[in-house]
């Protein structure tokens, strides 16, 4: 029974390094690999025990701008592809905007707007909270 459950657990790893593109790297020490692989293993991993929700916790931090467009196609595809509530936490603004269709924008753990991407981008406390203007309330 052992080795049925550890083949099934070898198979989903498998499975999900071939569907991030990972296959080929199985031989690597995780350590070893380029940053943006090593992101993308932290979310094979997250995923392997098939969660609902998944907590991306600033995932393009030090990437270039290629990588974060390609870490922006990433998480939209795998919210798609495996259904989950995907909660994102990053201070990359265009990453947050593309990939997220509501945004919760807190100050010092104040919530100070909420909701789609242009009303939150367009909010004055979020303008004054992140820019450093003067509030217009």
């Amino acid at each position: 029974m052992f080795w049925r459950t550890e083949e099934a657990i070898r198979k989903r790893a498998l499975q999900l390094l071939e569907m991030f593109g990972l296959l080929d790297y199985t031989h690597i020490p995780a350590s070893a690999l380029p940053y943006g692989l090593q992101r993308r293993l932290e979310m094979c991993r997250a995923l392997a025990s098939r969660p609902e929700i998944i907590l991306l916790d600033e995932p393009a931090a030090g990437m270039n701008p290629r990588e974060v467009h390609e870490m922006a196609e990433l998480i939209r595809w795998m919210h798609r592809e495996f259904a989950l509530t995907t909660i994102l936490i990053e201070h990359h603004m265009q990453l947050v905007m593309d990939v997220c269709p509501r945004i919760l924008a807190m100050d010092f753990g104040q919530v100070i707007a909420e909701g789609p991407p242009q009303y939150v981008q367009s909010h004055p406390r979020v303008i004054a909270a992140y820019l450093g203007t003067e509030e217009a309330v």
